[in-house]
C-alpha cells in the first residue's frame, strides 16, 4: 500500500508541474515559454528540452497508474538530477518561500522527489499497479 501512495502523490506532483511546462496551466509558462528557459536560458539542448517537458507531463500518468513505473521513474528521477544541479545547488539545501527576494528554490524538495523516484526504480509499481497486473 505504501508504493501505491507514493506511486499516486508523484503522479499528482508531476502532472501539475508537467501542466505548467505543456499547456501553461497553474501559473506556468507552457511549451514555448518552457523552451525558451531551458534551451535559452539553461542551455539545454532543444531535443533534450522537450523530451524533459513531455517526460514530466506524461510521465506523470504512468507511476500514477503504475504503468511503466520503473520507466517513467528512472525519466522522472534524472529529470530533478538535472534539475537540482543546475538550478537549484546554487542556493542552498533549503526552500526560500519567505527569504531573500527572486533568490530561488533550495534543493531539498527535487532531492526528495528524486530519492522517492529511485525508491519506485528500484521497488517498481507494487501489488497494486498495472505492471502487477500485466505480469
Amino acid at each position: 500500500m505504501g508504493v501505491l501512495l507514493i506511486r499516486v502523490a508523484l503522479g499528482v506532483v508531476f502532472l501539475a508541474h508537467g501542466a505548467q511546462k505543456m499547456l501553461g496551466w497553474f501559473g506556468g509558462q507552457g511549451i514555448a515559454g518552457t523552451m525558451q528557459y531551458l534551451n535559452g536560458y539553461l542551455k539545454i539542448p532543444k531535443p533534450l528540452a522537450y523530451i524533459g517537458a513531455f517526460t514530466e507531463f506524461f510521465g506523470s500518468i504512468a507511476p500514477a497508474l503504475g504503468l511503466f513505473t520503473k520507466l517513467a521513474a528512472l525519466g522522472l528521477c534524472i529529470m530533478m538530477l538535472v534539475a537540482m544541479f543546475k538550478v537549484h545547488w546554487k542556493v542552498g539545501f533549503f526552500m526560500n518561500w519567505g527569504g531573500e527576494a527572486n533568490r530561488g528554490e533550495g534543493y531539498d524538495f527535487t532531492l526528495t522527489l528524486a530519492l522517492a523516484l529511485l525508491s519506485l526504480l528500484i521497488a517498481g509499481g507494487g501489488p497494486y499497479s498495472l505492471d502487477a497486473m500485466f505480469r
